[in-house]
């Protein structure tokens, strides 16, 4: 974050509520990079990067353990079901800001990073330039090859237009509502649009960061 606030005014947002018809009928989550880490398991090692505080958003019915990730993960890793999560990105979004918005502990969290579960590849040094440039009323993301690409750090000012998003359609109308707002961070770094698809994308993955 800016200078002077802490890491844990920033929350990540995993986003691992959706079904991932292209990657055929296997759990995309639990596949295996090239290097055996599970997929879900490296995003959320990724994410560290940006902040100690997390929350995976997941389908109803699904734990840490049902997704690999009790043995790797702290007990500080939240856990919010997106009852929505069938209707697409959008309703996964207005689900977990609705609950943002509505937690207690929640109350000294500046900013929210959205990070789709299937990018692991985001490098530390890119993490650290967006984490620094968030603020509540601002709206952060990296730019690469002329690209803007994920995570994208959404301010608290943004959280009760976030929080009505409802079918497929992710975030870009409220980044196209406050362009004034939007702050493009310019990065060497691929992985910002590196995400995983298909079972051949994953096994193309270079290492991670």
């Amino acid at each position: 974050m800016r200078a002077g606030h802490d890491a844990n005014r920033l929350v990540v947002l995993m986003m691992a509520a959706g079904r991932s018809r292209r990657f055929g009928p296997a759990d995309k989550r639990l596949a295996r990079l090239p290097d055996g880490r599970p997929l879900l398991a490296a995003s959320l090692q990724a994410s560290l990067a940006l902040s100690p505080r997390r929350v995976l958003v997941v389908l109803a019915g699904e734990s840490l353990a049902s997704l690999a990730l009790d043995a790797h993960e702290p007990a500080s890793l939240g856990l919010l079901v997106a009852p929505r999560a069938d209707e697409g990105l959008g309703a996964s979004l207005g689900d977990a800001f609705t609950r943002l918005l509505e937690d207690p502990g929640m109350r000294d969290v500046e900013a929210a990073a959205v990070w789709l579960g299937d990018m692991p590849a985001i490098a530390p040094w890119t993490c650290r330039r967006l984490a620094a440039a968030a603020a509540p009323e601002r709206i952060v993301r990296p730019r690469h090859g002329g690209r803007p690409g994920h995570p994208v750090i959404f301010g608290r000012a943004f959280w009760p237009h976030l929080a009505r998003l409802a079918g497929e359609q992710g975030a870009r109308g409220v980044i196209a509502d406050h362009p004034q707002a939007c702050r493009e961070i310019e990065v060497e770094d691929d992985g910002v649009h590196r995400d995983i698809d298909t079972p051949a994308m994953l096994a193309s993955q270079p290492g991670t960061p």
